[in-house]
């Protein structure tokens, strides 16, 4: 096995002298057609062996309290009903976080809404149903804390060893006293939630000792081990299987329903499958907290950047370290001696806080972004003008040069492909009738990580590439991309190339999230490809630079053999590993973007229309133009939600979201989504990752919403500064028609 660590770049590789042209191009999703035609089998659709048994987790009525008893001698009476498990002390009460050893177990003291207490087995779902709703809870309320602002006096730092310590380089009150031009402004975003097209479902089956698990989890490597310390058992007895998942974005980490579907499969001797309901998942997945911003940002006349602070109060769940890191896009994007970066966290009864797409720079970019166009406008500047005099040249916290770094450019291309020149600079000059038009802008940021992966790679004597690895995909495309670069190290077109996921009996792969799948897996497919060309080589009597391959033919010198005859009667085999190293110590990494937005808004009724946008992004190499182009389109998909709709409403009486399904809880529809364009800024970035690529899932969103706020302030000289934008935060200060 080859291993790589990230110490230094990685070096010249066959990737780099590929000449098959699969890298790179828009090749289509090589598991399309199995998504199409249905033949692509997601967590809740897996047959296993013996007969299928259902589970449905019933949950606490109340925020906080005690669970005096769980009475089940109704439902257990009903038709159709195996068990219902009560006093289980593996019963797990809600999702776990990212690196949480086990899930949470429910103890009889309920701390959030929502948390599970019991789980009905049944022989089918509606049986289950029935009999879960037929189970009496005698709880004991106790008053609790649901209001970030009202407990603010309770705040308090990150814990030790937190992602997002605070972070502080200079003096920004003494510079904000000194500053020729000065904004202090206030931000707040709500609770937001998952809401994946798939919910989060399992099959559990048991085969003597031994566990298999169907799921639809994103990282193995963190939900293998949680699964069998939650259960007790030894992680050598748990097969996990997601070969296909229907959406992630950092909340299929391995939730309750894994542990709920184990322990029922045990307690009756058979398959069982749980599902959560989209309203149990508002509760018993973790989402993201509400956020309190105050920018500050201190300037010269001149526009030059004196002074850069971002403070944040944000809530949590009691118990929970995990917070949401608002700062992190924030800290090395612009230029500013004085710089001012913290968290102060309010532990609350609810639903905890986690992963969601862009932890950190999905809120927090928003508000800097905002108030970026908010100094611009003191200052007399053009919103990009200002950022690009901000430009700094090193990591202004850390000192260290940037690994690659586009903005710029990003800047640059995007006002010309959006026609930024057309923009009029005074708000509400531009009308359509009853329609006010505005164009905005924002600034995109997000960190970028290289997570642990291995990958196997086998030459077969048929002259094919089999990859194997436990990642997943997430809808991503991950198995094209690594198809891709594999048929582009070898030399084989694309469909003689086949890859494996989502099996815990692969190597163990990066998983998908943070943004680090990608450039990670792929990666660890090139060094296991790197070592099968040097046999290749070898075998042809050539140097591995010396040698071409392209269209399953080895070429050098004056030979060119077919690589099935180089491979012969055994196949050739070889594993890739990369590990993260100091060079994310050496140079500050980053992708970074350029967002553009053109708004409508009525003038009579303020309603807003996104009519069109656009993005530029810089995240190294792309793998395939067509999968990274969806997934920037879907970041800022989400961006016109976090601007417009998405807002988790909290009862402050009861603890619980009064909007907990998909009909209340707006997300965008096609009627809300224009036309979106997202072009990149390709720079191998080799001190990131071997393979050259940047992480680009999360970067769509940042910034996302900041520039659909500008918009609608250039539109109509409205500030709004909690999202998302209501028509009553609109309607008051629109002029008069």
């Amino acid at each position: 096995m080859t291993q790589h660590k990230m110490d230094a770049d990685y070096g010249a590789s066959a990737l780099d002298r590929g000449v098959q042209g699969v890298l790179g191009k828009g090749i289509d999703r090589t598991d399309g057609i199995a998504k199409v035609t249905g033949a692509a089998i997601y967590a809740a659709e897996h047959k296993p062996r013996g007969k299928l048994a259902y589970g449905y987790a019933v949950t606490a009525p109340i925020a906080v309290g005690t669970i005096r008893s769980v009475d089940a001698e109704a439902a257990r009476a009903m038709p159709g009903v195996l068990t219902v498990i009560t006093d289980d002390p593996r019963l797990p009460s809600e999702s776990p976080n990212i690196g949480a050893e086990t899930a949470p177990r429910f103890d009889g003291v309920v701390e959030s809404y929502g948390q599970i207490v019991a789980l009905v087995v049944a022989e089918s779902f509606e049986e289950a149903r029935a009999a879960a709703m037929a189970v009496t809870i005698d709880a004991v309320p106790q008053k609790g804390k649901f209001d970030t602002m009202a407990h603010v006096d309770s705040a308090r730092p990150p814990h030790e060893g937190a992602m997002l310590p605070d972070a502080i380089k200079g003096d920004v009150d003494a510079a904000m006293a000194a500053g020729e031009v000065t904004l202090d402004i206030s931000y707040s975003t709500p609770y937001q939630v998952h809401a994946s097209m798939e919910p989060h479902a399992a099959t559990a089956e048991w085969d003597g000792d031994n566990l298999t698990l169907y799921g639809s989890i994103q990282i193995f490597r963190a939900a293998r081990p949680l699964l069998a310390k939650s259960l007790g058992i030894d992680i050598d007895r748990v097969r996990m299987l997601s070969p296909y998942i229907g959406g992630g974005f950092g909340g299929k980490v391995g939730g309750p329903e894994i542990v709920l579907a184990a322990m029922g499969a045990q307690a009756v001797g058979r398959p069982v499958r749980v599902a959560l309901t989209r309203q149990q998942l508002f509760h018993s997945i973790f989402g993201r907290s509400d956020t309190h911003q105050r920018i500050r940002l201190a300037a010269g006349h001149d526009g030059k950047l004196t002074a850069m602070a971002q403070d944040s109060v944000v809530s949590q769940k009691v118990g929970v370290q995990f917070f949401e890191p608002v700062a992190l896009g924030a800290i090395s994007l612009y230029a500013a001696p004085a710089r001012q970066f913290t968290t102060r966290i309010v532990k609350l009864n609810v639903t905890r806080a986690g992963a969601v797409r862009a932890p950190g720079e999905a809120v927090g970019m928003m508000a800097l972004e905002a108030a970026m166009d908010e100094m611009a406008e003191q200052l007399g500047l053009d919103p990009i003008d200002f950022r690009k005099l901000n430009e700094p040249e090193v990591d202004p916290m850390k000192g260290v040069p940037f690994s690659t770094r586009r903005l710029t450019d990003c800047l640059d291309e995007g006002a010309k492909r959006f026609g930024w020149e057309r923009r009029v600079a005074t708000p509400g000059s531009v009308r359509e009738g009853e329609w006010l038009i505005g164009m905005g802008m924002a600034t995109a940021a997000r960190v970028n990580f290289l997570a642990p992966s291995d990958a196997r790679v086998r030459l077969t004597p048929e002259g094919n590439a089999i990859v194997e690895t436990d990642m997943t995909d997430i809808g991503t495309g991950t198995y094209t991309i690594l198809a891709q670069i594999a048929g582009e190290m070898l030399g084989l077109p694309i469909d003689r190339v086949s890859v494996a996921l989502g099996d815990s009996d692969f190597p163990s792969g990066a998983g998908s999230g943070g943004s680090f799948g990608a450039a990670s897996s792929g990666s660890s497919v090139q060094l296991a490809c790197d070592d099968i060309v040097a046999e290749l080589a070898r075998r042809m009597d050539a140097k591995p630079a010396d040698m071409t391959l392209k269209d399953g033919h080895a070429i050098a010198g004056n030979r060119r053999v077919p690589i099935a005859e180089l491979v012969g009667d055994a196949p050739i085999e070889a594993t890739g590993g990369i590990r993260p190293g100091s060079n994310s110590r050496s140079f500050s990494q980053a992708t970074h973007g350029a967002q553009f937005a053109e708004v409508a808004v009525n003038a009579v009724t303020g309603e807003v229309r996104v009519r069109r946008m656009l993005g530029v992004f810089d995240c190294g190499r792309i793998l395939n133009a067509k999968t990274a182009r969806s997934q920037a389109i879907g970041g800022m998909i989400w961006g016109i939600g976090y601007a417009l709709h998405e807002d988790a409403v909290l009862d402050r009486r009861s603890g619980s979201y009064v909007n907990r399904d998909l009909g209340e809880y707006h997300i965008p529809v096609n009627a809300d989504v224009p036309q979106i364009e997202a072009y990149f800024i390709e720079e191998i970035d080799t001190h990131a990752s071997p393979v050259g690529a940047k992480g680009i899932g999360e970067l769509g969103i940042s910034g996302a919403g900041a520039a659909i706020t500008n918009a609608i302030y250039n539109a109509t000289g409205v500030r709004v500064r909690d999202w998302p934008m209501t028509l009553d935060q609109i309607l008051p200060g629109l002029p008069p028609v």
